[in-house]
């Protein structure tokens, strides 16, 4: 079973494009957020300052729209980890509409010299922790 981090998300007047709806560019930004939140939950007892996180790829899938007062419930998980990279899944709702569905592949770098770093098993144990 996966283990979900939620957050929610009130769509404002800055997150408006000129079609009236969510621009893609602000999920991205979601997107982010939703990551960093959940890596700090993850650590929270266990600071991992030695490491930070880039991402390497996005893929996307605009399904629905979301528009002004809208609130968004975003889900996120991790999937397969190995090397250096870290799958990560996110999905955006309103009420139980899917909207969209994203999958991001980060790299795991050491925070001083920003080299990949090999995630190894302290990572791992956070990672697929359940919370």
């Amino acid at each position: 079973m996966k283990n979900i981090f939620t957050i929610k998300i009130r769509v404002s007047s800055e997150d408006i494009d000129v079609l009236q709806h969510v621009n893609n560019l602000v999920y991205v930004k979601w997107m982010d957020k939703i990551a960093t939140s959940h890596w700090a939950h993850l650590t929270k007892d266990t600071p991992l300052l030695q490491y930070i996180w880039v991402v390497v790829r996005h893929e996307i899938d605009y399904l629905k729209q979301a528009s002004l007062g809208d609130e968004i419930t975003v889900k996120t998980w991790v999937g397969e980890t190995k090397g250096v990279t870290s799958v990560r899944f996110m999905e955006f709702y309103k009420n139980d509409i899917l909207l969209v569905k994203a999958k991001t592949t980060w790299a795991m770098l050491d925070a001083i010299t920003f080299k990949p770093s090999r995630i190894r098993e302290n990572v791992l144990k956070v990672l697929q922790a359940p919370k």
